[in-house]
């Protein structure tokens, strides 16, 4: 009885272990069971693991990611009450998802978002389209049009929902690139990571009973923590499923202060399971990332960076810029640390008057191809101008400058047209006093043969 509960002890530690401590889960490779899949660092699109990712699959709801961040992009009250329709179901069969909203029913935007995101309804997907572009055709060509924007190079939309279309393709690598835009949005990250959500009541409210709609996430890595496919680090994002896409995910996932993005697509659920692998798959790609990557700060704020030569003043010679702002990144643990690059972009010199704050000019951090971002460089101190240098640069800047230049050409070409006015003027005279001699002569002549 003893040894029966040491055992069953055991195995209660070692899930805990496996279930709460992501770095506890060493994997060489996570190889996930999955058709395509990509595990990227939310903030810097860092790929830590790729399985197929630029190979074009169906993405079925995960589609729903970009119907969500185009609606965020464009709506201009999540309060708005949109009208459901009769149109809004052309196309989704009976079996397909739906949310439970029904025709003639006035909901918010923002409940259609959460009927969109969480039970994975078509019908809202259809509404949203509507009400943002007109028709389910011009918002496909708003959701192409920023595939393209984020640099999608293997995603096209033909509809809002997912529902399978053999045009309607993308990406494990473009999945990732949509989820990452819009993450940054925290509208759409709070609605991906709620589990369950009472809409607001509505017109139709009375029709349930005096009960207004309760919608429940498909994405059991945060349903419930007494799933077993739960994962607590995990925040959402996206499920999706057709015979023709097999099953997906894109999920999202934070620990020690690092945020991945995972995607798999065309995984399958196993005879008598309850759910799909994908789940599974997610947390074993979370598990192996948080395990073999650190998140580390590449920037620190207020670091010094360098000097810059100060002109116009006689305070100071050169100026101290600092960094404004600090930056993390995500690296495997082993990663030769020296060399991370900072490529550093600052004027040759700076001019006096400066003030302590001012920025100065950009440092950009990479590693191995990849860019993390950019922190501004700023000034230390403040430093006064000198106005006996400023006057003095005036007058130097004035005679270096093209104004002078032009100045002096022009003087040149009126000092010649005046040169060469007066060498026609000289010139005119003599030859009048030429005729003049002439003339002289010719009247003399003429007296002479008179006299003659």
């Amino acid at each position: 009885m003893k040894t029966n509960k040491t055992h069953r002890f055991i195995a209660i530690f070692m899930m805990f272990i496996l279930f709460f401590v992501p770095n506890a889960y060493a994997l060489t490779d996570p190889n996930p069971a999955a058709a395509a899949a990509i595990l990227i660092d939310k903030d810097s699109g860092y790929v830590l693991y790729d399985k197929n990712s630029d190979e074009k699959r169906y993405p079925a709801s995960t589609t729903k990611i970009m119907t969500a961040l185009i609606t965020l992009e464009n709506a201009e009250n999540l309060d708005e009450l949109v009208e459901v329709t009769e149109e809004d179901f052309i196309g989704v069969a009976s079996d397909a998802s739906k949310a439970g909203f029904m025709v003639g029913e006035q909901v918010p935007v923002i409940d259609l978002l959460y009927g969109l995101m969480l039970p994975s309804g078509n019908e809202a997907a259809n509404t949203l389209a509507r009400h943002i572009g007109g028709s389910i055709e011009n918002f496909a060509d708003m959701m192409n049009k920023k595939a393209k924007e984020l640099g999608c190079t293997n995603t096209h939309f033909v509809n809002p929902n997912g529902l399978h279309d053999e045009n309607h393709y993308t990406t494990a690598r473009d999945l990732a690139i949509i989820t990452q835009e819009a993450l940054k949005d925290e509208t759409f990250a709070l609605i991906v990571n709620t589990a369950q959500k009472t809409l607001s009541e509505t017109n139709m409210t009375p029709m349930r009973d005096g009960k207004p709609l309760k919608v429940y996430t498909t994405n059991m890595l945060i349903y419930s923590r007494y799933q077993p496919e739960y994962y607590s680090y995990a925040k959402g994002v996206k499920t999706g499923f057709t015979s023709e896409a097999g099953y997906c995910l894109v999920s999202t996932a934070i620990y020690d202060g690092s945020q991945l993005i995972s995607v798999v697509l065309g995984c399958e659920r196993q005879a008598g399971a309850t759910y799909a692998n994908t789940f599974e798959a997610s947390k074993t790609l979370f598990r192996w990332g948080f395990n073999n990557f650190e998140t580390i700060d590449m920037v620190a704020k207020d670091e010094t960076v360098t000097e810059v030569p100060v002109r116009l003043s006689t305070q100071q010679d050169t100026l101290v810029v600092v960094t404004n702002g600090k930056l993390k990144g995500i690296m495997p643990i082993d990663a030769d640390k020296s060399k991370i690059e900072r490529k550093i972009d600052l004027p040759e010199s700076v001019n006096a008057p400066i003030t302590q704050g001012q920025k100065i000019g950009t440092m950009t951090v990479s590693y191995n191809g990849v860019e993390y971002g950019s922190v501004d460089l700023v000034a230390l101190n403040d430093i006064s101008m000198s106005q006996v240098l400023y006057v003095a640069d005036k007058i130097e800047n004035f005679f270096q400058s093209n104004a002078f230049r032009i100045i002096v050409v022009a003087v040149i070409l009126l000092f010649f047209l005046y040169f060469l006015f007066l060498v026609l003027r000289v010139r005119h005279k003599k030859e009048k006093r030429k005729k003049m001699m002439k003339s002289k002569q010719a009247r003399y002549r003429d007296y002479d043969k008179r006299d003659r």
